[in-house]
Formats: C-alpha cells, sequence, structure tokens
C-alpha cells in the first residue's frame, strides 16, 4: 500500500519539474524534503523511481507506471480542497491574488483601503509573469491581460489600461514633434522574450530595425530605468502619470490600450472571503477608471501630447 499522500504528491512535482530545487520550490518544503519523501515512496514501492541525469532527474519505467494515477489522486485531493473552501462560510482567512508586477504596483498603492474596509481578511500578493494555477490552489484569484480558454475559469472584466510613451524632461525638450526625433532617441524596453507584455509590440513596430538600448523582463525595472534617464519607454498612464519626474510624451497609444481581468475558478467564486475581494477589486478598479485610463487632468505631461489628446 502506498500510504502517505504527500509522498506521491511530492512524487508528482518532481516527475513533472525534474529537479529537486523546482520540486521543493512548487511544494514550498525544503529540499531535503522533497528527497527524503521520494526515498520513502521508493521504500513503500520497492523500486528506484528516478534516474538522477546531469541535468534532471528522469523517471523510471516504474514511475510512469505510477504517474497517471497519481496525477488523478492529485486532481482529485485539488478539487476536494476547493470544493471545501466552498462550503465554508466563513469571512475570515487569506485571499491570494498573482499578479505582474506592473499591476501588482496598481494594486498595492490602492491596498490600504481595501484592507481598512476588509480587515478580517488577509492578502497575500504573489507577483510573476506566470499564470498561477487555479485548479491547484497556486492562487485564489488573478489578474491578467488574457483569459485561459478552460472551462473551470471564471473571468470578470475590471478595465482597460491606457499606455504612453513617457521620458524624462530632458528628453521632452529634444521633441519637435515628429516620429523620427522621437524615433532616435535611446529607448528602454522589455526583453525579447517578454515583447507580449502590453506596449511592446506597439513600440517593436515603431522602432523597425531598433532595438532598446536598455532591456529587461521586468516592467518595475523598466520604469526605474525611465525615469533615471537612460532613456525612453511605453508605461502604464497610471504608473508614468503619477511620477513626477516623468513626462508623457506621445498621445496615449491606441493600439497599446489593453483589458485586464480578474480570473478565479468556478469553483472557489461564492466563497464568501474570496467573493468580498473580488468585488472589492471590481468597485476599485471602477473608482480609479480616470487613473488607468489616463485623464490627463492631473498628469504631467508634453504641452504638445495633451494638445493632440484634446483635438481626439
Amino acid at each position: 500500500m502506498i500510504g502517505d499522500w504527500d509522498n506521491l504528491r511530492v512524487f508528482v512535482a518532481l516527475a513533472e519539474e525534474g529537479s529537486l530545487t523546482a520540486a521543493a520550490k512548487r511544494l514550498q518544503v525544503s529540499h531535503p524534503t522533497v528527497a527524503r519523501r521520494i526515498k520513502a515512496l521508493e521504500d513503500t514501492v520497492g523500486a528506484k523511481l528516478f534516474d538522477r541525469l546531469p541535468d534532471r532527474f528522469q523517471p523510471t519505467e516504474t514511475a510512469l507506471e505510477l504517474l497517471h494515477d497519481a496525477k488523478e489522486m492529485e486532481r482529485a485531493s485539488q478539487s476536494i480542497d476547493r470544493r471545501a473552501a466552498g462550503l465554508s462560510g466563513s469571512h475570515l482567512g487569506t485571499v491570494r491574488i498573482s499578479v505582474d508586477e506592473t499591476m501588482a504596483a496598481f494594486v498595492t498603492r490602492h491596498l490600504r483601503s481595501l484592507r481598512e474596509n476588509h480587515q478580517c481578511i488577509e492578502f497575500e500578493i504573489s507577483v510573476t509573469h506566470i499564470s498561477a494555477n487555479l485548479s491547484k490552489r497556486e492562487a485564489d484569484l488573478l489578474i491578467r491581460f488574457h483569459v485561459p480558454d478552460l472551462a473551470s475559469i471564471v473571468g470578470r472584466k475590471l478595465a482597460t489600461f491606457a499606455y504612453a510613451v513617457y521620458g524624462t524632461a530632458d528628453f521632452a525638450r529634444q521633441l519637435d514633434g515628429s516620429d523620427e526625433t522621437l524615433r532616435g532617441l535611446p529607448w528602454v524596453g522589455f526583453d525579447s522574450e517578454h515583447i507580449y507584455m502590453p506596449g511592446q509590440t506597439w513600440q517593436a513596430d515603431f522602432l523597425g530595425e531598433r532595438r532598446p538600448a536598455v532591456r529587461t523582463n521586468n516592467g518595475i525595472v523598466l520604469a526605474n530605468a525611465i525615469r533615471s534617464g537612460n532613456g525612453i519607454g511605453v508605461l502604464p498612464c497610471f504608473l508614468g502619470d503619477a511620477d513626477p519626474a516623468l513626462t508623457r510624451l506621445t498621445p496615449i497609444l491606441d493600439a497599446a490600450r489593453v483589458d485586464h481581468w480578474l480570473l478565479v475558478h468556478a469553483d472557489l467564486r461564492n466563497v464568501p472571503r474570496i467573493r468580498i475581494v473580488m468585488d472589492a477589486l471590481a468597485r476599485l478598479f471602477a473608482d480609479c477608471r480616470k487613473e488607468i485610463e489616463g485623464d490627463l487632468e492631473n498628469s504631467t505631461v508634453l504641452p504638445l501630447a495633451r494638445q493632440a489628446e484634446a483635438g481626439d
């Protein structure tokens, strides 16, 4: 008899991740715990489950025979966890929200008001570009600019975010209203693996053969690089307009507008504390619509950008 389910859970993680470190990170346990539980399962099964190759742990034939059933058990366990959470009528507890770093800046800017209105709830903000697996309860809620095509995921549109080109006043003084001059300035952007990030396709098309002089995989690093005078670049208006060191150099980029969605697993959407946070986030985004959409009234923007916006 296999016995301890935790051993099987570790087994599935190692088979899928390929390394002790990655499996430990996924399960939020220590490296030795993963190794110890794999050894315990091998002792129970009476067979070796992994071959240790130079670059990964490779499941043996015995492991592959067990893996399908172990995954089914994992899915069943996750389903039970979600349904049990759905049966709870408590407003108390933690709500885990997964966001990218730019959206984390927006949410945490307004987190105090959320917490003051809902003091019985604790918030965990997980920052990553990788969508957390809601089925595995890696997060309770996601805020993303795409909706996965999964029947188990329920999406709710929060807002359409506006983007524009920003830079310091030194760069603003060099502009003469022409695309050629704007294109000729140094640029900051995401690296090639993150071209899918909002505004980056527009920037790549605008620059043509040129590449940003400074590239990163992090939106906050990008904003700091622009703020420090390394170049100009595309930022969400809520971030660029709030920074007194930055000036909006272009009108809002229609091609870069992007919808952001609040995503939840269908089994969890009626859990009281999760429903409370979902509704609170929806109200927050609605209340901050002008900030999100780049309303120019309270923004530090280049006069030519303000005039172009007014003429639209």
